[in-house]
């Protein structure tokens, strides 16, 4: 892996560790996310700090004077989330298919992980959409997400089971969003079914089950079952720390009148939301709206 570009080296080391779309830091926070140094960082950190328009200047800049391809869709993909901090679904999708164009031109040097990559930008895409409120955008690039990630070819390294439960984990929280509570029950049997039926998978993916029970239960009105979870979700290893988590605690106490326990979750989301990633893209201006420009 050493011998890769610094681009291609970072998303497959993130998929031989298992990363999941649903925490996994973008590029930009994998090689900065604003805590480190040069353009790419100062301008995450615009973001995260809610100056998107600032941000956008310098990322476009990368893009132009980018030095390969490569260089050129880790820029293109930090300008979809760059976007994603203003909650705009459609140049969100613009800049990831943008990347996944660049995949689709490493399909026959590297199949595997480009089919991969082609999927987790869609899924990626598509998470800025729920989270954004549009969830038919959200629902037909979730969509395409599975179709891209299962044409990876034989010998396979990601297993048809892991995008079966994404995108039933996906239809759940769509449906949730959509009202329909019997078809959020489907599809959470149905991501149940692909945890038992690959225990090697669950191993990296069981830890977004409780999230998953959670916010179908928060979006249909069963506050105690989302407090029940969203608990067990966040003494789960891995997702202590995760702001958008800790966010939909807060959210879930907040619709149960117990708003002090709400803010001083808010806060302590908004505090972890440093990365540059749809966790962070959803939970800093949704806190600056509930608690002030301050909020941190």
């Amino acid at each position: 892996m050493t011998n890769l570009p610094i681009g291609r080296r970072l998303v497959a080391a993130a998929a031989l560790t298992g990363a999941s779309i649903f925490s996994a830091p973008s590029v930009a926070a994998q090689r900065g996310g604003g805590r480190g140094s040069g353009p790419m960082a100062e301008a995450s950190q615009l973001d995260v700090e809610g100056k998107t328009a600032q941000a956008r200047v310098i990322f476009q800049a990368i893009i132009d004077s980018a030095a390969d391809p490569a260089a050129k869709a880790n820029a293109q993909r930090a300008m979809a989330m760059s976007h994603a901090f203003d909650a705009d679904c459609a140049n969100t999708l613009k800049y990831e298919q943008m990347v996944i164009d660049y995949w689709k031109s490493r399909e026959q040097a590297e199949p595997q992980n480009a089919f991969y990559q082609e999927g987790e930008m869609a899924d990626e895409g598509a998470r800025v959409c729920i989270d954004a409120g549009d969830l038919n955008a959200a629902e037909q690039w979730y969509r395409k997400g599975y179709e891209l990630g299962t044409m990876e070819p034989q010998p396979r390294t990601h297993p048809a089971s892991l995008w079966d439960f994404r995108l039933a984990h996906a239809l759940a929280r769509i449906a949730a969003r959509r009202g329909d509570k019997a078809e959020a029950e489907r599809q959470i049997a149905a991501a149940r079914r692909a945890l038992d039926g690959d225990s090697a998978m669950a191993a990296q993916q069981e830890r977004f089950f409780p999230y998953l029970v959670g916010y179908v239960a928060l979006y249909t009105g069963d506050l105690a079952t989302a407090e029940a979870e969203f608990g067990k979700m966040l003494a789960m290893r891995g997702n202590q720390n995760d702001p958008f988590m800790t966010c939909l605690l807060g959210m879930t106490y907040e619709k149960m009148g117990q708003q002090a326990r709400a803010d001083e979750l808010y806060k302590k989301a908004y505090g972890l939301a440093t990365a540059h990633n749809p966790p962070a893209a959803f939970v800093r201006p949704f806190v600056r709206r509930k608690l002030g420009p301050g909020a941190g």
